[in-house]
């Protein structure tokens, strides 16, 4: 099934390429009327530009990504003007945060505000301004498509059940295997490995003051690989990137001045800037994260595998031995039951479960209980060490989706049919009552609809 909210114009980023449709002489770009919907003109250059910008950021873009860039162009217009017609507003400051995040993407991909100049041939405010006038585009364009979708009225079950009726049995969709869980978790002792790697640091910091190169002490020490190979530089980047309390510390440095130690989700750091300008710095940086002592695991495997054993002999239940054992605070006040932290749903699909916790729970039956070991919790960038043992409580296997069990999942499923069936009405309609004049150049091109084939000139 097709994403209801299709992609339309997406200010990707990307290296220019030369192609067919880029005719060029003195070095410059030749250009002309790709296609004009209702009273919108698309160029050439407005396709290099989608194709220009999608190879800044690594993506491949041939002949094909040109006809595909043109038809969600011309699809887009079609929303576009509609989205005139019937007066919807742009929200701003959605336009401007997405603005932003891209411009510092841009500039930290290629350098900063000189080097992005450079590329695109523009000064920065120009591309600002047509980003974001593109960016105004398309805030209409998806609301507009949101529109079309949501008209669709709610299907009855009677709809729900005449559309799965339409399907042949290999085409219900599968419902994946399911997973209820409970756990019981430990935690390493967290201030002492604290405690212990803000010495080291320190330690560190210290033999730089002392005279020692700080890029040889960050090959040898930073437990962060990306730049601790090139001795702890960073790159020019903008300081929107980082952690808030890491862009504060480098942002207030001196160039050649070390910072004090500064903690972020991803452990402890110290900080080098060697340059900075504007709202953008070139830093180097050592990271050390917590380490903990096999101390810890043997403590903690010892208690949880000795709850195990009084849980299986039926001394304890796992209910009451995770509320007064566990020290994950979310889990313990509901007996040890897992949720899942984004859905709140207490079953769990494979690809939803930590790779830690599925390799212990995956040959198990229902009600057994895994053996205690390391996983990691939901906090930070990709959680902390803790020590567990999971109960699995239900499993439901996978099968294909029937109505009887599985309505939720056919409604969703009809529901994105219908709204989809009346996107592409939508297109194909507009498609049809809308003056739209196609370049021959693109006669050649695959497109979706079929529409279009009757509007070259």
């Amino acid at each position: 099934m097709k994403n209801i909210f299709r992609s339309l114009v997406l200010l990707c980023f990307c290296s220019l390429s030369t192609s067919a449709f880029a005719q060029r002489y003195e070095g410059g770009l030749i250009d002309k009327t790709a296609a004009v919907v209702g009273n919108e003109m698309i160029t050439l250059s407005q396709i290099e530009e989608e194709i220009q910008m999608m190879r800044a950021q690594g993506m491949s873009a041939d002949r094909n990504a040109r006809c595909e860039s043109l038809e969600n162009m011309m699809v887009a217009k079609l929303f576009l003007m509609q989205a005139r017609v019937d007066s919807l507003t742009v929200n701003q400051d959605v336009v401007m945060s997405e603005l932003s995040q891209r411009i510092d993407q841009l500039r930290t991909s290629l350098g900063g505000d000189e080097e992005v100049e450079e590329y695109f041939g523009k000064p920065v405010y120009k591309l600002r301004q047509e980003w974001r006038e593109s960016l105004e585009d398309q805030t209409l364009t998806q609301q507009m498509q949101q529109k079309v979708a949501s008209a669709v009225t709610d299907l009855t079950p009677y709809d729900v059940q005449k559309y799965v009726e339409t399907l042949d049995p290999e085409d219900l969709p599968l419902v994946p295997i399911k997973y209820q869980l409970s756990q019981i978790c430990l935690y390493p002792d967290r201030e002492a490995a604290k405690l212990a790697v803000k010495e080291r640091l320190l330690a560190i910091r210290e033999r730089i003051i002392n005279g020692e190169r700080f890029s040889t002490l960050a090959r040898i020490y930073s437990q962060d690989p990306g730049s601790a190979r090139k001795g702890g530089e960073l790159g020019m980047a903008s300081k929107s990137i980082f952690w808030p309390a890491f862009s504060d510390a480098a942002m207030a440095l001196k160039p050649g001045v070390v910072s004090q130690i500064v903690e972020t989700p991803d452990g402890f750091h110290i900080i080098e800037v060697l340059e900075k300008k504007g709202d953008m710095f070139n830093a180097r940086h050592i990271l050390l994260q917590p380490e903990y002592t096999d101390d810890d695991r043997t403590k903690a495997f010892t208690t949880l595998d000795s709850l195990k054993v009084e849980i299986e002999n039926d001394a304890v239940t796992f209910d009451l031995a995770a509320r007064f054992y566990s020290e994950d605070a979310p889990t313990r006040t509901n007996g040890g039951r897992m949720a899942d932290p984004n859905t709140g749903s207490s079953y769990f699909e494979i690809d939803q479960l930590k790779p830690q916790d599925y390799r212990e729970i995956q040959d198990l039956e229902e009600g057994q209980i895994s053996e205690p070991f390391e996983s990691l919790d939901n906090e930070g960038r990709n959680g902390y060490l803790v020590y567990k043992i999971i109960k699995v409580d239900k499993i439901i296997p996978s099968h294909p989706a029937s109505f009887s069990t599985d309505f939720p999942v056919l409604q969703s499923e009809a529901q994105n049919a219908a709204s989809m069936k009346a996107i592409d009405k939508f297109i194909a309609d507009k498609i049809k009552s809308t003056y739209i004049v196609i370049d021959p150049m693109f006669k050649d091109c695959e497109f979706e609809n079929a529409g279009w084939a009757e509007k070259f000139r």
